[in-house]
């Protein structure tokens, strides 16, 4: 019988194409923890009062600034106020996201998908970091199963929406995206499978975090 876990916190970095969401949504329901990935959109809009597509057009970019005043100016969060001049920078809309970060964090064992967590929780007990990647030639044939693109399509889609993810990653955690140094583990699912990922990721959280 599995031993009950402490309340941890699972954040997956991941190449786009690796299998990585696969990876951490099958971990969560094994590991019985929430699961977050573009859900953290929806969780800030609703927690801000700001409208999704703000958060949308700013997910994971570096380098968008959006008229607040467009889709609503009245928010709140913690007590925080609309920005002076009704403009909201994407500095702005990271600190709203990594706030609903933290307060998702403290409810119940999560799993979260990109979006700098494990960073926003750096200062947390029980947090643990993995790093998802693939071979180039794997990542073109999901990512073109997966938008029905051509193989040359598909590596584009690759390259121009990783250029976005990585440069979001450094600018906000002064780390380099997908460098082993970043993380406490790395995986490849071609070398090994999304289901062998899985239970090497679900067998390290269970021997650092199982109740005694």
């Amino acid at each position: 019988m599995k031993k009950p876990l402490k309340h941890f916190s699972l954040c997956i970095g991941r190449e786009l194409g690796s299998g990585g969401k696969e990876v951490a949504a099958t971990l969560a329901k094994r590991l019985d923890a929430s699961f977050y990935d573009r859900e953290l959109i929806y969780h800030a809009s609703k927690e801000s009062g700001i409208a999704p597509e703000l958060f949308e057009k700013a997910d994971e970019k570096t380098r968008i600034k959006i008229a607040g005043g467009f889709f609503g100016l009245g928010f709140s969060i913690h007590g925080a106020a609309f920005p002076q001049g009704g403009f909201l920078c994407n500095e702005e809309l990271f600190s709203i996201q990594s706030q609903v970060i933290q307060d998702l964090a403290k409810i119940h064992s999560s799993v979260f998908v990109g979006r700098c967590a494990d960073y926003i929780l750096r200062g947390e007990e029980n947090v643990f970091s993995v790093f998802i990647a693939a071979d180039m030639k794997d990542r073109i044939s999901r990512i073109s199963k997966i938008h029905n693109l051509s193989e040359k399509e598909a590596e584009e889609y690759i390259l121009q929406n990783e250029k976005r993810r990585s440069e979001y990653y450094n600018y906000y955690t002064y780390k380099k995206w997908g460098a082993a140094a970043s993380y406490n583990m790395c995986l490849n699912t071609s070398v090994l499978g999304i289901e062998k990922c899985v239970d090497i990721i679900e067998d390290v959280i269970r021997n650092l975090y199982s109740e005694e």
